[in-house]
């Protein structure tokens, strides 16, 4: 999902989508954003096109680890409850 998908997914206006999120949905976005770092730091992509195309790389990565513990939780990780603390 983007992020505004997700936003939306959880019934988010304007509140901050990150202190929404579960510990492990905060994991798997870092998770997602460190992959693209370190691939965009090896491929040294130029442009927007080839930017996208390592971003995807990154969030791919994020997915198939999702995916995995869901497998082997026999549950979704992903959550429309909102896990803000006051």
């Amino acid at each position: 999902m983007t992020a505004g998908e997700y936003k939306e997914y959880k019934g988010l206006k304007k509140e901050s989508l990150r202190d929404n999120m579960s510990d492990v949905e905060v994991a798997l976005a870092d998770l997602g954003e460190i992959a693209t770092r370190e691939i965009a730091k090896e491929h040294k992509p130029y442009g927007l096109e080839q930017n996208k195309s390592i971003a995807k790389m990154g969030g791919h990565a994020a997915k198939v680890a999702r995916e995995d513990i869901e497998k082997n939780l026999g549950k979704s990780l992903i959550s429309t409850q909102n896990n803000i603390i006051y």
